[in-house]
């Protein structure tokens, strides 16, 4: 099948949607679909506002007709509501071409955070952008059901994976050679630094040991500031981030909003237990089989997932798998003329 996947996110942004993305376009060409990625890389750009690193395009609506003319797709798959998800929408209407849509990020609930706008008017947008999808891809079942009370229609179960040969397992934490041997336990971040991860409730834990961050965003150089007990290791290749999750004790997910946390996978896979709160994304990943505890008190789930022993934390990672998802993302999707 030849696919187009629009999105906004895409290289060089570091950050959930991405992996997610690039891990999908690998196993769909495993499965000798072809798979065009319509990024915003292809079109002139301007940096996000509040977003340093993230780039948007600017009214791409005409380069994208065309791209589609001479693409001709059998499904169109439409990842993001940025300027490319939005101009890609109008012109699959104006075409009369069926489409697949997915829901990655509570964007209401960021834009409430950053510059207080109301969380349900957000929704209304969201609700209007996904209406005409013939399915709206959603990682787990509690942001579906989520969504469902919010209004919105033609909802699908979609959950992610994780590379467990490439986040190799590690059934003692190892040592992370650019911050040497620091005092143990040591508490891993690894995210945006941004309104939404709610990084504070892991900075001002009440922790024994060390703290480490890993990641950029908007809030790094005030938190940086202001906890500056903390290692702060900035953004990491992939390859050194399978290192770092093998050497931390336990992996802290503080935030209230993400859709999902591949974090969690991967930190699962190198046998890094989890601490979070009980909220969607945690909700699927760690679910009642193990890898991670759940608690309204971060610090009292921190404190317990340190107990939790390496090999059940890796067993939880190795039941989500990428083939999977891949295979349920192509049953979701439509012929653009049906």
């Amino acid at each position: 099948m030849k696919i187009a996947l629009i999105s906004d996110a895409w290289h060089p942004q570091v950050n959930g949607v991405v992996t997610t993305l690039i891990e999908l376009v690998k196993e769909l060409r495993k499965l000798d679909h072809y798979v065009e990625i319509i990024h915003p890389g292809l079109f002139s750009t301007r940096p996000c506002p509040g977003y340093p690193g993230i780039d948007l395009a600017i009214r791409p609506k005409k380069n994208l007709s065309q791209f589609l003319k001479k693409l001709k797709p059998e499904a169109i798959h439409i990842a993001t509501e940025g300027p490319l998800g939005w101009a890609a929408r109008s012109l699959c209407l104006q075409s009369g071409w069926s489409f697949t849509s997915a829901f990655h990020t509570k964007f209401p609930e960021i834009f409430n955070a950053s510059a207080k706008v109301p969380v349900s008017w957000g929704y209304a947008l969201l609700r209007r952008f996904h209406q005409p999808s013939a399915s709206v891809m959603v990682p787990t079942q509690s942001v579906l059901s989520g969504l469902q009370r919010r209004g919105f229609q033609n909802l699908k179960p979609w959950t992610h994976g994780v590379d467990i040969d490439l986040f190799r397992y590690h059934d003692q934490p190892i040592l992370f050679p650019t911050l040497g041997a620091l005092p143990r336990p040591v508490a891993l971040f690894v995210g945006r630094i941004s309104y939404e991860k709610n990084i504070e409730a892991f900075l001002e834990m009440d922790f024994p040991g060390s703290k480490v961050v890993c990641g950029v965003g908007p809030m790094e150089k005030q938190l940086r500031q202001r906890f500056p007990a903390a290692y702060w290791l900035g953004i990491l290749p992939r390859s050194e981030l399978v290192t770092l999750y093998a050497s931390a004790d336990v992996f802290v997910f503080p935030s209230k909003s993400d859709t999902f946390g591949l974090v969690l996978l991967e930190a699962m896979a190198t046998g890094t237990p989890v601490a979070c709160y009980p909220v969607d994304g945690p909700l699927e990943v760690i679910g009642k089989s193990g890898g991670g505890v759940m608690s309204h008190d971060l610090n009292d789930a921190v404190l317990k997932a340190l107990q939790i022993s390496r090999q059940e934390a890796r067993a939880r990672a190795e039941a989500f798998s990428w083939g999977t998802a891949a295979k349920s993302f192509t049953d979701y999707l439509v012929p653009i003329r049906q």
